[in-house]
């Protein structure tokens, strides 16, 4: 599930996924705008690069991306920009290369109320025992990702890191 505005995509998401009602009405708020099907240039955008990132032909998205939210999970979601793909951080690591490594449970609920799936990769971000934990998408979505992501950069994922799958 998708949708943009002329600024950027603002969602990509899955379709279950467990709040999805919430991060969509708290979009409407913020624009002051409902949602209305259509087309888009930036969604034909989307789903372009999405294809090729799921095919293993693409690791960064260039799709301007319009993220809604307070300044604080901006600066989560924008951090989350800088996680290299096939690598994961810690909730700790994340934290610490914000700025504020007593803000992780912040950091964790910002990363559980991203909107914006797959391209800001909230799914690289672990447990800081390399465990699986707190994913929208569900866990076994986060360990495809983080397994397709792997498969394609040639970097080894951490040991145990799918021990609580």
């Amino acid at each position: 599930m998708g949708a943009a505005t002329d600024d950027g995509v603002c969602l990509f998401e899955f379709e279950y996924r467990r709040s999805l009602s919430k991060i969509q009405q708290r979009i409407e708020d913020a624009l002051q705008m409902e949602y209305e099907e259509g087309e888009h240039p930036l969604l034909d955008q989307l789903e372009k690069e999405a294809k090729e990132y799921f095919s293993g032909q693409r690791m960064l998205f260039d799709v301007p991306l319009n993220m809604i939210g307070t300044d604080f999970q901006k600066k989560v979601w924008k951090g989350l920009l800088d996680i290299p793909f096939g690598e994961t951080r810690s909730y700790k690591k994340q934290s610490i290369y914000l700025g504020d490594v007593k803000a992780i449970r912040a950091v964790a609920t910002a990363n559980g109320q991203n909107g914006i799936a797959i391209i800001v990769p909230c799914h690289r971000v672990i447990g800081d025992n390399g465990s699986l934990v707190g994913y929208g998408g569900g866990l076994p979505k986060k360990k495809w990702l983080l397994e397709h992501e792997a498969k394609y950069s040639g970097k080894d994922l951490q040991m145990g890191l799918f021990e609580q799958s």
